[in-house]
């Protein structure tokens, strides 16, 4: 064969190549360009019961760490607004919206209000809560109706609505009580609402396999907040004492721990109930 040949030969190789090539390349272009589309994409959040609290020091947070968040509230409306206020004049993005977790309906409405606002969830915080407290002889059924309504079926309805639309990647994280440890008398109803917490997270973690999603609960201890100081000074009384930091928490520092799971460095905590008590019990 002589050199002509093989040279036409070799062009004719070459010139085969350079579709299926340039394909490949369209291909790898293609992918990159979603993958930088996927990273510079605005993360989204939902915080239930963020109008004050816990909930809103969490929903600034992750606003400040670049979330846009949906605050939730029940009956605070003028709060939840200044909650986006705030957010927004730290050059963060936030919408508010009411409902009542207890209601599917209405929790199915609130995460539809998200996804026509930012297009999609990444982060769900299942904060709502209610705190109703008192020996098991006198506690009414309307009390107790309302707490297990709100924490048990409410998380549950908050829960079910997330595990349906986070984005794979995402975190799903329930507030728990360092309560359930020792609870003390009168606390019987509510601990039980806050263990059930422990319990959705570790089977939804294990649910949502395959999905890179990370399911927790936190627990916070004795936190600064309204709920708390609802029942009175004596519920705060020898608290920092026993507390080896010294001090109450303050809903920043569960906002921060919460912050922690939903980041990079928090990835490989799933299915756990995180204590943030400042060493308290």
């Amino acid at each position: 064969m002589s050199d002509t040949d093989n040279s036409r030969r070799t062009f004719l190789a070459l010139a085969a190549a350079v579709p299926s090539a340039l394909a490949m390349s369209g291909i790898a272009s293609a992918q990159t360009t979603q993958t930088a589309a996927r990273n510079t994409e605005q993360r989204v959040a939902i915080v239930t019961g963020s109008s004050r609290g816990i909930g809103a020091a969490t929903a600034k947070r992750l606003a400040s760490d670049g979330y846009a968040v949906t605050v939730n509230y029940l009956t605070n409306r003028d709060l939840a607004a200044q909650v986006v206020r705030d957010i927004e004049a730290a050059g963060g993005r936030a919408i508010f919206r009411q409902a009542d977790v207890a209601d599917p309906a209405a929790v199915n409405a609130l995460f539809n209000a998200n996804d026509e606002a930012f297009g999609g969830v990444d982060v769900v915080v299942n904060n709502a809560g209610i705190m109703n407290v008192g020996p098991f002889a006198q506690m009414t059924d309307e009390a107790f109706d309302r707490m297990i309504a709100t924490n048990v079926k409410g998380s549950f309805n908050v829960l079910r609505e997330a595990a349906r639309r986070v984005r794979d990647g995402g975190r799903i994280i329930s507030l728990s009580s360092s309560i359930i440890k020792t609870p003390p008398p009168g606390t019987g109803a509510y601990a039980a609402s806050k263990a059930v917490q422990v319990l959705y997270s570790s089977v939804l973690a294990k649910e949502l396999a395959g999905r890179d999603i990370s399911v927790n609960a936190v627990a916070p201890g004795a936190v600064d907040t309204e709920l708390l100081r609802q029942h009175g000074e004596e519920a705060l009384r020898g608290i920092p004492e026993q507390t080896p930091l010294g001090r109450l928490g303050l809903p920043e520092d569960i906002a921060g721990t919460i912050a922690l799971l939903c980041s990079k460095e928090g990835a490989w905590v799933n299915g756990q109930n995180v204590f943030a008590n400042g060493g308290l019990g």
